[in-house]
């Protein structure tokens, strides 16, 4: 096998850090979390930079993806099967439930979202489409851990899983019990798992194998979302609708 270009691995490394939950880094942050010299990251991050995969912010110099990457990825989002056939029930849970909804699919261990409709009431929000969320601490990543179980076996193996906030699951133990009960329930929460003050719910995503390929979360604030520590009755009825319909037009098997 053809040994692999260092470069272009770096690369792919600092555009994989940019992809994340924060999206902005400095140059120090991002040659820290690579564990290189500022002089090496910097080159890459400049030539990156030149062809408008990552862009720098004038006023505080850290950097974000840029916008030539994002029009690549939408190539493979357009034409993703999954993304296709739910953009329009996307849009009705959205109306119908007045909250944020975002679709997404198991990449690398992590949750990419593939779709997001933002909540209709005009309010500032931020697009997440290409965001890589963790499974652990998500409502769309727990219900798709919970139907590919095998994957626990990478988890934890060093130090434990993330910590966001004091709500959030890091022992394996407590989330293999959080899984099984999501499993027959038949949909998964995450109330201030992530971000404080947020709260989701989701279901998962069957393709015409019956293969778990996707899940769609409804999401905004706990005191919205939620009646007392779980979500309203009505929203979870209303995401698990949703998910039975954009299964049954991948070809699932209605049920």
């Amino acid at each position: 096998m053809p040994k692999a270009i260092q470069s272009i691995e770096r690369a792919s490394a600092i555009l994989r850090l940019l992809s994340g939950r924060t999206r902005r880094m400095s140059l120090t942050e991002l040659a820290g979390e690579l564990r290189l010299p500022k002089g090496t990251v910097y080159g890459i991050v400049r030539t990156l930079v030149s062809v408008g995969f990552v862009e720098q912010e004038p006023e505080s110099g850290r950097y974000q993806m840029g916008a030539a990457l994002l029009h690549l990825g939408s190539t493979y989002l357009d034409g993703n099967e999954l993304r296709a056939r739910a953009l329009n029930w996307s849009d009705w849970l959205a109306g119908r439930t007045n909250e944020s909804v975002r679709l997404g699919t198991m990449h690398d261990g992590q949750v990419l979202v593939v779709h997001h409709v933002f909540r209709p009431d005009n309010s500032p929000q931020a697009l997440e489409v290409g965001a890589l969320l963790p499974v652990h601490a998500t409502a769309m990543g727990k219900v798709l851990l919970a139907h590919h179980s095998y994957l626990l076996a990478g988890f934890g193996s060093n130090g434990g899983l993330p910590r966001f906030t004091d709500s959030t699951i890091t022992d394996l133990g407590k989330l293999d019990t959080e899984l099984e009960r999501i499993r027959q329930q038949g949909w998964a929460a995450d109330v201030e798992e992530l971000v404080r003050g947020e709260a989701s719910c989701a279901a998962v995503i069957h393709d015409r194998r019956g293969v778990a390929v996707g899940s769609i979360a409804i999401s905004g604030p706990v005191e919205r979302i939620c009646a007392g520590s779980e979500p309203r009755s009505d929203l979870v009825s209303y995401v698990c609708e949703g998910a039975r319909t954009i299964s049954r037009d991948l070809g699932a098997v209605p049920w």
